[in-house]
């Protein structure tokens, strides 16, 4: 694990060293959910029904932001060379790179977004609701946004491809988050939810870092 922590540690620093690249993201994502109430109006009951949609909508297409350089700048100073070669699996440094990731966009997503949810009118519950979903289900969007960012390495328009490739296997998980919320909403129990991102987030742990590490392979060739 020792190989993990460093890759890990690494990848924070150099976030750290821009911190440009984090703003653009929870800007992008304020923006984006503030634009809807601004747009449609005071009307409350309509807002609390369409919150959970618009603010899961754009956490994805938040998170999906820093996702085409995640794996850019180690194939382009050779640094994917070094971690092809060095003597531990690469699927952990496959998994480093996707919790760095989570760790500088998921993370500040599920906090912020609660703040966010209060000009949706949501109360107390879903708004806990939101928060928590947000930090079961953003590890398998880093995860899926990982896998995507290893098969689109190195090619033209990256980032339109990227975003294909994820957004429709991202949807599954975006459909059990908001109906979490929605469920919160209407007084019915959203634990059924939640278990289902959570096994979700447990499938995409057990399988994306070999796919991810097979891609970033065949890239290194």
């Amino acid at each position: 694990m020792t190989g993990f922590t460093a890759l890990f540690l690494r990848d924070l620093r150099l976030v750290w060293r821009r911190p440009g690249d984090v703003a653009v993201v929870l800007a992008f994502f304020v923006v984006a959910t503030v634009l809807f109430p601004l747009g449609i109006g005071p009307e409350t009951n309509l807002l609390a029904r369409i919150a959970a949609g618009i603010l899961w909508c754009a956490a994805l297409f938040a998170s999906l932001l820093s996702l085409d350089r995640l794996f850019a700048s180690d194939y382009e100073d050779g640094s994917l060379d070094l971690l092809l070669l060095a003597p531990w699996p690469l699927e952990l440094a496959a998994l480093a790179k996707c919790a760095a990731h989570w760790v500088v966009t998921g993370l500040p997503l599920a906090v912020l977004a609660p703040f966010l949810g209060v000009a949706f009118g949501l109360d107390d519950r879903s708004l806990m609701v939101l928060a928590l979903t947000l930090l079961v289900g953003t590890p398998t969007l880093s995860l899926i946004g990982g896998l995507a960012a290893a098969l689109t390495l190195g090619a033209r328009r990256g980032g339109a491809l990227l975003a294909l490739l994820a957004l429709p296997l991202c949807v599954p998980t975006l459909i059990f988050g908001a109906s979490a919320i929605e469920a919160t909403a209407t007084g019915e129990s959203f634990v059924v939810h939640l278990a289902i991102l959570g096994a979700l987030a447990l499938v995409s742990l057990a399988t994306l870092p070999w796919a991810i590490a097979a891609a970033l392979r065949q890239a290194g060739e």
